[in-house]
């Protein structure tokens, strides 16, 4: 049975540096008329149309982004078909960053041409930083649940998925539950996708994992001690997963999003045997945020990757990576989505938990206070 995910008002992802972008072009540092009219651009429509929106992106001709992978939902891809449609040069900084640290480098580098122009990001980040974006709707805002955005594109849920384990079948027999994970078959194999007060992957992982163990979304405690039980045992390994450490068996179990399990065991096929579960008793699923920066260097840039993103084209190529559309219902309607590459998403059972806005500030609060001292 294929559960559409639900209402989730913010949601969850990924050290920072930002690499140097060239300097503005002639004509942008002559005129800055266009660039100045998209920063205060609360849809195409404030520049005249979305055709003066791509000539003013065009002249400013670069965009900055931070903090995504090219194997993160397809992110690589969607890069490129950015750059080949509309001819603008992405620069993208510190690929495995977390949110906070793309808030850090917003911060830091404010005023300067280096600065990202926008954001993808996790909900505990997105939430306490909403003063940092501009509100911008995109044509296809209508179409994206009112649960699912803040009224004024302050920022607006981009694409999901749900925790899952993933792992290399030839090394591990197959996980069917988190409790599974605790048996010695699975000794120092365990890994969590980074550090769940930092990356939004992580602290769902945890999320999951106080479900799995009968607590809810209201207390995260019990995902704290499980992964504690992990590590007492012996099975939780202290490294972050990456393409690598997969390929090369060093993180045989990984505790990550379907669609980024799902992504690597494609890419892998025939280098190892790698598989997704998702838990029937801890299905825990979420969204994660879009937003723009309000001082970003490139205004016009920015705002027409948000276009490219929710328009149809930039939704499939989401859903090309295994992520879940927040536009999937209303594309499924319209009959423009990918049918093949919906049809391939994980099958998912039990009863679906998302969390919300309350709930995850509060497990945050509780991971800060508690995360370090009981498995670091």
């Amino acid at each position: 049975m294929r559960i559409q995910l639900a209402a989730l008002t913010t949601a969850a992802a990924l050290t920072l540096a930002v690499s140097a972008c060239s300097p503005p072009t002639e004509d942008n540092s002559s005129d800055g008329s266009d660039t100045a009219k998209a920063a205060t651009a609360t849809s195409a429509k404030d520049l005249g149309s979305l055709d003066e929106l791509v000539k003013a992106a065009k002249k400013e001709g670069e965009l900055n982004v931070i903090a995504l992978p090219p194997d993160w939902a397809n992110y690589g891809n969607i890069i490129k078909a950015f750059e080949g449609k509309y001819d603008i040069k992405v620069n993208s900084a510190q690929p495995d960053a977390s949110s906070a640290d793309e808030i850090t480098a917003a911060k830091s580098l404010k005023g300067q041409d280096r600065a990202p122009d926008v954001f993808d990001l996790g909900s505990a980040v997105a939430v306490a930083n909403t003063d940092l974006f501009a509100p911008y709707q995109t044509e296809k805002f209508a179409d994206v649940p009112a649960d699912l955005k803040d009224p004024k594109g302050t920022w607006v849920n981009d694409y999901g998925g749900y925790m899952s384990i993933g792992f290399d079948s030839s090394k591990v027999p197959a996980p069917t539950s988190l409790i599974d994970l605790l048996k010695p078959a699975y000794k120092g194999k365990v890994a969590l996708n980074g550090d769940p007060t930092q990356a939004g992957a992580a602290f769902s992982g945890v999320m999951m994992a106080s479900v799995g163990e009968g607590g809810s979304a209201d207390d995260i405690a019990p995902g704290v001690q499980f992964f504690k039980k992990l590590k007492d045992v012996g099975n939780f390994l202290p490294v972050d997963p990456t393409p690598a450490t997969i390929e090369s068996g060093q993180t045989p179990v990984v505790i990550d999003w379907d669609y980024l399990n799902v992504s690597q065991g494609e890419k892998l096929k025939g280098k190892t045997e790698w598989k997704t579960v998702v838990p029937a008793n801890a299905v825990v699923g979420g969204y994660y945020v879009q937003a723009i920066n309000k001082d970003a260097p490139h205004p016009a840039a920015a705002r027409l990757w948000q276009e490219f993103l929710y328009s149809d084209e930039g939704q499939n190529l989401w859903l090309a990576g295994g992520a879940r559309p927040v536009r999937a219902e209303s594309m499924e309607k319209a009959g423009t989505i990918d049918k093949a590459a919906f049809a391939k998403l994980p099958a998912v059972t039990g009863t679906p938990v998302f969390p919300t806005e309350a709930q995850n500030t509060k497990a945050k609060e509780y991971l800060a206070a508690n995360w370090a001292k009981a498995v670091a």
